[in-house]
C-alpha cells in the first residue's frame, strides 16, 4: 500500500497506533498518565470509537506497553518504561532533537532468522524501526548503534553477533553500502507524497478553526510523519544523495507541527481537565 493509500485513511487509523502516539506527543510530557474517559475522548476526533479504544488498550496492557493505575476520577493507565523508553527514542527522531553527526563506523549485527515468518516480518520491522537495514536476511546495519538492538534481539530470543566497522571503500563505499540496505530513491518519493498528500489538510487549519479541528489535524501529521520511523533511518548527510527530499518534509513537519501545536495542546489539556472533573466537554 502506498503513502497516498495510507493518508486517504485517515477514519480507519487503528486506535492502537493512535495510542502510542497520543501517548508519545501528548501525555509522555504529562506524565504519561490518563483516565480512559480521556483517551476515549482525545481519540473521538480521529473516528475512533470507544470499544476500539478499549480493546486497544487492554492489548497494550498484556504487551507490556500500558500499566493499569487507579485514579482519584477512575481507572487510568500508565506507560511502562519500556514504553517510555521506546517513545522517547521516537520523539528524538521526529523532532530531530539527537546528534545527526557520524563517526564514519557502521554497527553490524549478524542473527540467526527466525523460522517463522510472522516472527521474521514482526523482527524486521523492529530492527527498521530502530534504524537498522537488511544487507541480507541475516545481517543489519545501521549508520549509529543503540543499546536497544540488544535488548530487543535477548527478548525475542534470537542469537546475535555484533560488530562495529568502518568501510574499506571510504566514503563512496559507505555510500554503496547504505543504497544496498535501503531504497533511498522510494524513500525519497515517499517524503515528497507526503508533503503534496498532507498540505491542502494542514493548510485549511487557520485562525478560524478551533482547537479540536487543529489538534485532529495535528495528530494526523504526526501519524503520517512517524510512519518514516520505520522507513528512513535518517542516515548522515553525507550518506544521502543531493537535494535529499526528506530535507524538504521535515521543514514541512516542523512549520506546521510547531503552528499547529498551541491549539492542539488546549484541547488535550481541556479533555484531561474534563475527564478528571466528570464535566461535559464544552465546545470550543
Amino acid at each position: 500500500m502506498g503513502l497516498g493509500q495510507n493518508l486517504s485513511q485517515y477514519a480507519a487509523m487503528q486506535a492502537r497506533s493512535a495510542l502510542f502516539d497520543l501517548y508519545g506527543d501528548y501525555l509522555r510530557p504529562r506524565g504519561g498518565r490518563a483516565p480512559v474517559a480521556a483517551l476515549v475522548r482525545l481519540l473521538s476526533p480521529l473516528g475512533i470509537a470507544a470499544p476500539a479504544v478499549r480493546t486497544a488498550v487492554s492489548r497494550m496492557v498484556r504487551q507490556g506497553w500500558l500499566h493499569p493505575l487507579r485514579l482519584s476520577t477512575g481507572p487510568g493507565y500508565l506507560l511502562t518504561p519500556k514504553a517510555a523508553r521506546r517513545l522517547d527514542e521516537a520523539a528524538s527522531r521526529i523532532y530531530r532533537t539527537r546528534d545527526n553527526s557520524w563517526d564514519g563506523r557502521f554497527d553490524l549485527v549478524v542473527i540467526d532468522p527466525p523460522t517463522q515468518r510472522a516472527d521474521r516480518g514482526r523482527l524486521a520491522s523492529n530492527l527498521s524501526f530502530l534504524g537498522y537495514g537488511a544487507i541480507d536476511a541475516a545481517t543489519w546495519v545501521a549508520a549509529r548503534p543503540t543499546d536497544e538492538v540488544e535488548t530487543l534481539l535477548d527478548e525475542a530470543g534470537i542469537r546475535f553477533e555484533r560488530f562495529t566497522a568502518s568501510h574499506s571503500g571510504g566514503i563512496d563505499g559507505a555510500a554503496a553500502l547504505v543504497r544496498r540496505a535501503w531504497n533511498l530513491a522510494e524513500i525519497g518519493a515517499a517524503y515528497e507524497e507526503f508533503v503534496r498528500e498532507l498540505s491542502p489538510m494542514v493548510s485549511s487549519i487557520g485562525s478560524h478553526s478551533d482547537d479540536e479541528e487543529a489538534y485532529a489535524a495535528r495528530f494526523r501529521l504526526v501519524h503520517a510523519w512517524r510512519t518514516f520511523l520505520f522507513r528512513d533511518p535518517q542516515l548522515p548527510p553525507e550518506l544521502l544523495p543531493d537535494r535529499w527530499p526528506g530535507s524538504a518534509a521535515a521543514d514541512f513537519f516542523d512549520g506546521h507541527a510547531a503552528r499547529l501545536r498551541p491549539a492542539a495542546d488546549r484541547f488535550v489539556d481541556r479533555c484531561l481537565d474534563v475527564a478528571a472533573s466528570r464535566l461535559p466537554l464544552a465546545a470550543s
